[in-house]
């Protein structure tokens, strides 16, 4: 009996986690000659509360598991971090429709939920206007998916994660400072800085909770003169039953900082963090610890579907049947042209939709966590911060 309700890796490469209706089509397919070779697009016709753009993610994973599956199927998609919008063909997954149907469920599991995570996490991550984000949002959901939830939360330019495993994962250190419960134990916010000062490595940043017993302007105060230049910052994740108006409440706090000569003291918001509130509260905030918003993103709702059967286009209603080529015509994720995939090209434009895997053997290595972030930074550069609203 399981004691985690998961699937193992091989449960799943074994094509366990699709949906019923899938294997019932298999035992057809098994017993008839109905299968033909197929192009299957994966495209979002819309993105969650009207995005403008979305982030692709999940590609790493899903590259892992065309291997894993030992089939002779093709996979082209964007790179991982590359920026599209609702209607953009994402990918196609090339074979024979027996090799590929009972792995739709799994092969957009992959993609729908990573993209909705990378996505947000950029949103906030270009709402900060260079501003730190970390994400703090593993614990919002199952914890056999905590580096699921941070990875693409990194990977979609967050500067750091709680997740100590992720931190194993991507070799860095995870973020994070002191929990309410320290305070709580010491029975004092000042004590229980000095405590973490006296005791943590010096690389770690001194952030005092400074929400914890009483007004949060005074415990600030009171923090920085007893802390001095060791103080690096201070971080408010006051409850919503006591913030009243938040921005108000962090001006009030950095007034009284200010005019006590402590201007490098930065202050740092947690608690009902998204991309709106990071807006609002720009002003005078240093950083943001994004939680829920982050890991409770919307999935991206991508769907595969058929486009092409035996080299022949066809697709069902409501859908653009034939391959198609997503060409690059500037540095946005806006100058982008859908054609057809054998049309003539004069302008030979970049075709964004490149193989990954070839009879199920990828094509070349996957990128590491660092260059994806950076491919996504580079892309929001050219985002207009009006696309967030």
């Amino acid at each position: 009996m399981k004691r985690f309700h998961i699937a193992t890796d091989s449960e799943i490469l074994a094509g366990k986690v699709t949906d019923a209706y899938f294997v019932r089509t298999m035992e057809v397919l098994e017993q008839t000659d109905a299968s033909k070779p197929v192009v299957m697009e994966i495209r979002a016709a819309s993105l969650p509360a009207k995005w403008d753009w979305a982030v692709l993610a999940g590609v790493e994973e899903l590259v892992f598991f065309m291997e894993g599956i030992r089939k002779p199927v093709d996979l082209f998609c964007l790179d991982e971090g590359t920026l599209f919008r609702a209607g953009d063909p994402v990918g196609y997954v090339i074979g024979d429709y027996k090799d590929i149907c009972i792995y739709e469920t799994a092969i957009l599991g992959l993609l729908c939920q990573a993209s909705g995570i990378a996505t947000r996490a950029a949103r906030c991550v270009k709402a900060a206007e260079g501003r730190a984000v970390l994400s703090f949002g593993a614990r919002r959901l199952h914890p056999a998916v905590a580096p699921l939830v941070d990875r693409n939360a990194f990977i979609g330019g967050c500067v750091g994660f709680s997740s100590v495993i992720t931190g194993e994962l991507l070799e860095k250190n995870a973020a994070g400072t002191m929990p309410h419960s320290l305070i709580l134990l010491v029975g004092d916010t000042v004590e229980a800085s000095e405590m973490f000062d006296a005791y943590i490595h010096p690389k770690v940043p001194r952030i005092s909770l400074i929400d914890t017993f009483n007004d949060e302007k005074f415990e600030a105060i009171q923090t920085a003169e007893a802390m001095g230049d060791k103080l690096y910052g201070v971080r408010v994740d006051t409850p919503a039953s006591r913030r009243g108006n938040m921005l108000d409440l962090l001006k009030e706090i950095r007034w009284e900082l200010d005019i006590r000569g402590h201007q490098k003291v930065r202050i740092v918001a947690t608690g009902g963090i998204d991309e709106y509130k990071i807006m609002e509260l720009n002003p005078v905030c240093y950083g943001y610890g994004v939680g829920t918003a982050i890991s409770n993103a919307p999935v991206v709702d991508f769907a595969m579907d058929i486009v092409e059967i035996d080299g022949r286009p066809i697709a069902k209603r409501g859908k653009l049947s034939g391959r198609k080529r997503l060409l690059a015509q500037g540095n946005s994720y806006k100058e982008r042209e859908i054609v057809f995939w054998k049309g003539d090209d004069p302008r030979q434009s970049q075709d964004l939709i490149t193989a990954k895997t070839k009879q199920g053997v990828r094509t070349a290595d996957s990128p590491p966590a660092d260059r994806i972030r950076e491919h996504v930074l580079q892309q929001l550069a050219n985002v207009p911060l009006e696309s967030l609203r």
